[in-house]
């Protein structure tokens, strides 16, 4: 219990990179015995900070390719923790969004550029564009950028948004499912936080999970475990949510055998 058998000292910093440098330094002078936390950005701050302190990170996508650990079977330094998926599965939007929006012959994938796991999701989904199907990047930097980015693409028939895992989608889900709303432009996105915030459909890992078996982890380390030691893991599941009210207001009618798949309907 935090203040009897554990001292718990927390810091969010919502987005500002400059928050992030000033608290990785402000939590490793308290010398913790274990730091938790989550996204890149965040993780990248702490390492910067320090080599020895225990971190155990969750929401981080490609930790490999953005240079956090060595391996996903052996992290060699002192971080280790939980990616909510692999860039491969980025794939898979653009085949679930044209199996919900037959007619969508252009999508604009909203990604990170500046990291390493938004450039490897743009690369598998256009591994597996088909012919025909034209890509286009919106940079996920600002959001009056954003909106005229997207406004812009709507001004074409056939378009779709294919919204890849970011910092800024997690803090902003609202603000990207309205701009898809607002332009009537179908959009798939990774997590279930955006279809409960109006979006169309999502495929991705199941988040809840993550911070349980990171205590785990936690746990470990207390108990004199190194974090070099413990493999990263992936996922153990991954859900397909469904806006039933959203593709209603769109125009689509939401093929019976995808409905028979998702996870969860809201209607």
């Amino acid at each position: 219990m935090d203040g009897r058998n554990v001292r718990i000292d927390t810091r969010w910093g919502a987005g500002d990179t400059r928050l992030y440098r000033q608290y990785a330094t402000e939590l490793v002078a308290l010398a913790p015995d274990v730091i938790v936390a989550a996204t890149t950005p965040t993780v990248v701050a702490l390492l910067q900070a320090s080599r020895s302190v225990p971190i155990v990170f969750i929401g981080v996508i490609d930790p490999v390719g953005s240079g956090l650990v060595a391996s996903l079977a052996r992290p060699g330094g002192n971080a280790t923790g939980f990616t909510p998926f692999e860039c491969a599965l980025a794939a898979k939007w653009l085949e679930l969004l044209k199996e919900i929006a037959p007619a969508v012959t252009r999508a604009a994938v909203l990604r990170d550029s500046t990291n390493a796991a938004g450039i490897g999701q743009f690369a598998a989904i256009q591994t597996v564009a088909p012919v025909g199907m034209g890509l286009s990047v919106i940079d996920l930097r600002e959001a009056g950028e954003i909106e005229r980015a997207i406004a812009a693409f709507a001004q074409r028939p056939n378009g779709g948004l294919i919204v890849t895992a970011s910092q800024f989608g997690a803090n902003n889900p609202g603000l990207i499912t309205a701009l898809a709303a607002g332009h009537k432009l179908p959009a798939i996105y990774p997590f279930r936080y955006f279809v409960q915030a109006g979006g169309l459909v999502c495929y991705g890992s199941e988040l809840e999970s993550e911070p349980r078996r990171a205590a785990g982890y936690v746990d470990r380390i207390l108990k004199g475990e190194r974090p070099s030691e413990l493999p990263v893991q992936n996922p153990t599941k991954y859900e397909l949510v469904i806006n039933l009210k959203t593709a209603k207001t769109l125009g689509l009618e939401v093929p019976p055998t995808l409905i028979a798949r998702g996870d969860e309907v809201i209607e």
